[in-house]
């Protein structure tokens, strides 16, 4: 059997109040007992994974992000990509805002995942664990490294190698040791964003 690389899930937001306020309308639909939206009237697409617009945070990190965390933990390459026009809940699902600001059940992918890593890791004293951190926004088909806003965003790349091994070239990475070390690297940068 074929082992599945990429699995792509799709999160349908609420309207948010001032959408509801202008009288927006809903334009996505989920069909019910499947993996499939519909967008407008008739455009059905099909995921791996969907998620109506009542979902929550907890439902989404295990079916998402649980398995990728337990093979990072061996070794393994993981990568979660958020991709959305702006407004669509990208930030709320990858962070779920700063996180001293939000209740544990608010909490996005970021700071669960990083919880859970760094749990693992304080458990399992006989395995050379190093932890990196690099953030990168892209925005209008440009990188931006957040961790070190004077980067050019020309300088910023994302190469393959002679083996065919997907690199980014030039981005700051820096060491983490625990939850609160990721934290202050990270969430500071979600108000240089490009788009806030």
């Amino acid at each position: 059997m074929e082992e599945i690389l990429v699995k792509v899930a799709v999160r349908v937001r609420p309207l948010l109040s001032k959408e509801v306020l202008h009288n927006h309308q809903v334009c996505v639909r989920l069909v019910p007992n499947t993996q499939q939206i519909i967008i407008g009237k008739d455009r059905v697409f099909t995921f791996d994974v969907v998620f109506g617009k009542n979902s929550t945070q907890e439902e989404v990190y295990p079916v998402c992000i649980k398995l990728l965390l337990v093979s990072l933990a061996e070794g393994y390459n993981a990568t979660v990509f958020a991709y959305g026009q702006t407004g669509s809940g990208k930030t709320y699902t990858i962070g779920g805002g700063h996180i001293a600001s939000v209740s544990e059940d608010e909490k996005g992918i970021i700071p669960r995942a990083t919880q859970e890593l760094f749990q693992h890791i304080s458990e399992n004293h006989n395995i050379d664990f190093r932890v990196k951190v690099s953030y990168i926004e892209v925005y209008k088909e440009e990188l931006r490294d957040l961790l070190e806003l004077e980067t050019s965003v020309k300088d910023l790349h994302i190469r393959e190698d002679e083996k065919g091994n997907t690199g980014r070239i030039s981005a700051l990475e820096l060491r983490a040791f625990d939850f609160c070390c990721v934290h202050k690297l990270l969430f500071p940068p979600l108000e240089k964003r490009a788009y806030r």
